[in-house]
């Protein structure tokens, strides 16, 4: 008997090792040769490409063609399954990878009813000669990789899928796939739409335009500076005739807007949405700093996935000529050749979301086909798109346009949301929503691309932003010979000034059937704003309003509201002051500032309340002593941001629509600044207590209360025992096989570990966490990190999220993650001479015989 089960355990033992060589086969087999020679068609030359010891790949190529021939070919050695989710999203068609999946046939019909990838293909002839060379040789790199290998010689992935649908090698990329995935980063930084539907939305619990505006405050300009402070002033487009009716409070419109609001957020998230999206980014003159070269900072706060959504590299011509043009480094995107943010031997340059409002929502009157414009019956625009699902029927789907954009309402069949189908023989019209958005129109965002990567001075800069339409983003810029800038880009529509009970800036609604809320063309880019060398001797740029109001076009006013801005310039206008120079450490450590603006504001007011119970105090008494920074280590931060939450939902939860509860962003930081002396103010009230008016106080202490019991709940009741980074964890998360549901050893394999981190929402490190999930879980995150140094290039520093690859088997996966974490940044080599150094593969890409 005992010799029997020795037997069977040894055979178990030997399945078990079976199994555990099968899948460290399979999962290890995509990984890339990085070393030695590999053949790639189409080369005119050899190419080297060296790697550091995380994976970062250099390019070295004699001519643009073999530069981006060789980007494309190392860029789907690394991270091609990213890119093919990406483009299968951007054109509609994720349903064919994953198979039939509700959430993904939803995605799947509202992009191809937004048409993404309609307008790409309409943007390639709009591009230059050029681009379209490097487009084209970048698609034929990819191609050359993956020409005669199957899917699970690819990405591990594709072997996963396989399991549940069969999974057919790869369609061959397109130049066109890289312009669609353009448009995924336009959509998730299209800034106000969502605050735009919003306010539609609460007028129907809150039938007061004055109160519910009440709710998106101006921006505290008394408080908070915005990027430029002066500049030329553009009028709008004046409009003097009597205002539309707006009837906010018709049940069918209220269902449109639901519908709509549902439908558009079926929209896979691919760079982030929601709060905490955003950017810091600034520059120092040479003046004020160590080198005597200006300092460029930018730490884009994006969504967290792995992999990270940046990739490093280095392109390099081997002599830089007019031929050849390209010496220059950064992070770019997979599937888009080129680098987006970074810097050339001549300048280096940051983004920021600029927050310009590029969206609006078109109430439409639609009877069966035609649509009611200026007292008239017009047909609509109708299209059927057909939907493949690997392994299932086909889909097929109508899109409706009108002269505003597709009609969003319509596309999904939505239960709970009261919009069935018409009845055959209801009489009359019922409202739709369509969408006008700035990406739906044809754009040369491509040629800008490779604009940014040559430019050497604000001249350059403000060339290249002319196509930098979509998405609208803050440029700053810095230069080796002492210059420091700021130019806004960005295609904005220019809006007719309607007088009326409600606005017609772009912050709510248009009523369709009045062409007079017609956007009327766009702001000259001639007219965006900017500025060279400011006598206060640095430019910060961190999606604060762009101008004063009133001041330059009219860009936006629902942007951030400026409270890591404004920390940013405090902390700058301090080390100034005190005759001190920056450099890439101190610059660095800014980057990870954590003081909280949301405690400035609250904790006064909290240690004014009475807590008569000492077990309810003792969470109180942690606010008394604290420093105000959401550092990891720190049981007052942890309590405090259980405490916001938990004002957030005692305030507002009765007053807002479903799926509009408030996240804890900067705008709800300024509506309670803005409520904390009005003890009384209607939005303390509780109005689900009937016969009981609450007062300021009354939600504080029931705040404090509650938050105290809730983390003794979660953490124990020892509040020592407490951490705010035991509960906000940025846990990166694969975008297909990531989820709840996934086996743990595949979840384990895809999902990095999960970090404690510091910082928080509208905090300088800007961990963002959604108040209304009931979780504290980091959102959104500073993307990457980077300080360039423009005395000496090679000194300057970089960070990514996750790691360079997109294999979850390579070492180079998640091998940033930790240095992230830490508030670090790794040398960042520039010369010829140092990326040589710092090198430990070196791969040679040769042409192919014959």
């Amino acid at each position: 008997m005992r010799t029997a089960f020795v037997v069977v355990a040894v055979v178990v033992v030997l399945a078990l090792v079976a199994a555990a060589l099968v899948t460290t086969f399979l999962v290890r087999r995509p990984l890339p040769e990085v070393t030695g020679t590999q053949e790639v068609p189409g080369l005119g030359a050899d190419v080297q490409v060296t790697r550091d010891a995380r994976g970062v790949p250099t390019i070295v190529a004699d001519s643009t063609d073999d530069l981006f021939r060789a980007q494309g070919y190392v860029t789907a050695q690394d991270r091609f399954f990213e890119m093919d989710y990406r483009r299968h999203v951007t054109s509609g068609r994720l349903s064919e990878l994953v198979g039939a999946d509700e959430q993904a046939l939803e995605a799947d019909k509202v992009i191809r009813t937004l048409g993404w990838r309609r307008v790409a293909e309409q943007e390639w002839d709009l591009l230059t000669e050029d681009t379209r060379s490097y487009l084209q040789a970048y698609a034929d790199g990819v191609n050359a990789y993956l020409a005669d290998r199957d899917p699970g010689a690819i990405a591990v992935e594709y072997t996963v899928l396989g399991l549940r649908v069969p999974q057919r090698a790869p369609a061959a990329w397109d130049p066109v796939d890289s312009l669609a995935w353009l448009k995924a980063m336009a959509w998730d930084l299209r800034s106000n739409y969502d605050d735009e539907i919003a306010r539609a939305m609460t007028y129907r619990a809150v039938p007061d335009v004055a109160r519910v505006e009440e709710l998106f405050p101006a921006y505290p300009q008394d408080l908070h500076l915005p990027i430029v402070t002066s500049a030329p002033a553009v009028g709008d487009v004046e409009q003097t005739a009597a205002p539309a009716h707006l009837p906010l409070d018709d049940a069918d419109l209220q269902a449109a807007l639901a519908a709509a609001d549902r439908a558009l957020a079926a929209v896979p998230e691919l760079v982030g949405r929601g709060e905490g999206i955003g950017s810091n980014s600034w520059v120092v003159a040479g003046e004020h700093t160590a080198s005597g070269k200006p300092l460029l900072a930018n730490d884009p706060h994006l969504g967290i996935s792995a992999p990270g959504i940046w990739s490093q590299v280095g392109l390099r011509c081997a002599e830089v000529s007019d031929d050849c043009p390209f010496d220059v480094t950064g992070f770019a995107l997979a599937g888009l050749p080129g680098v987006i943010i970074g810097h050339n031997g001549d300048l280096a340059w940051g983004l920021t979301n600029m927050g310009a409002d590029v969206t609006d929502f078109f109430l439409e009157r639609v009877d069966g086909d035609r649509v009611l414009l200026d007292g008239e019956r017009r047909p609509l625009q109708v299209r059927t798109e057909t939907i493949a699902v690997a392994g299932g029927e086909d889909v097929e789907i109508q899109v409706r346009t009108t002269s505003h954009g597709p009609i969003v309402s319509d596309v999904l069949d939505l239960d709970g949301v009261g919009r069935g189908p018409v009845p055959e023989d209801a009489p009359g019209s019922r409202f739709e929503v369509a969408l006008a958005w700035t990406a739906l129109t044809p754009g040369r965002t491509g040629d800008a691309v490779f604009a940014m990567m040559t430019a050497a001075d604000a001249d350059d800069v403000a060339a290249a932003a002319v196509a930098f339409e979509v998405p609208a983003q803050n440029i700053v810029f810095a230069t080796t010979d002492g210059h420091i800038g700021y130019q806004a880009p960005g295609r904005v529509p220019v809006r007719a000034v309607v007088d009326g009970p409600v606005p017609s800036d772009g912050t709510w609604p248009r009523p369709g059937w009045d062409s007079r809320y017609d956007w009327q063309g766009w702001v000259d880019p001639a007219d965006m704003p900017r500025v060279l060398d400011p006598a206060e001797g640095f430019v910060v740029a961190a999606n604060q309003a762009v101008t004063p109001a009133g001041v330059g076009p009219f860009l936006a006013r629902d942007t951030d509201y400026g409270y890591r801005s404004q920390r940013i310039r405090d902390v700058l206008t301090e080390q100034l002051a005190a005759g001190g120079k920056v450099d890439v450490a101190s610059t660095a450590r800014l980057q990870t500032d954590r003081h909280s603006p949301y405690a400035d504001v609250l904790v006064p007011a909290l240690l004014e309340i009475d807590l008569d119970d000492a077990f309810d105090a003792a969470g109180q008494d942690l606010l008394r002593t604290w420093d105000r920074s959401m550092d990891a280590d720190s049981p007052a931060a942890m309590y405090f941001a259980a405490v916001w939450a938990q004002v957030l939902e005692l305030t507002f939860a009765d007053d807002l629509p479903a799926g509009h509860a408030p996240d804890g962003g900067s705008r709800w930081l300024e509506v309670v600044r803005g409520m904390l002396e009005n003890l009384t103010s209607p939005w303390w009230d509780d109005r689900t207590t009937s016969g009981v008016v609450e007062g300021r106080d009354d939600v504080l202490a029931r705040a404090l209360v509650t938050a105290r019991h809730e983390l003794t709940a979660q953490l124990g009741s020892r509040t020592e025992d407490w951490a705010w980074g035991k509960l906000h964890v940025a846990a990166p998360q694969h975008p297909v096989l990531g989820g709840a549901g996934v086996p743990g050893v595949l979840h384990r394999l895809v999902n990095p570990t999960g970090q404690p981190v510091g910082g928080g929402s509208s905090i300088v490190d800007a961990t963002g966490w959604d108040a209304a999930s009931g979780s504290y879980a980091v959102t959104s995150a500073p993307s990457m990190r980077m300080v360039v140094d423009l005395g000496d290039l090679d000194s300057s520093t970089w960070v990514n999220l996750t790691g360079t690859s997109g294999h979850p088997a390579s070492v180079h996966y998640a091998d940033q993650l930790e240095v992230w974490a830490r508030g670090e940044q790794l040398a960042w080599p520039y010369s010829p001479a140092a990326v040589e150094a710092d090198a430990v593969d070196h791969q040679t890409l040769v042409p192919a015989r014959g």
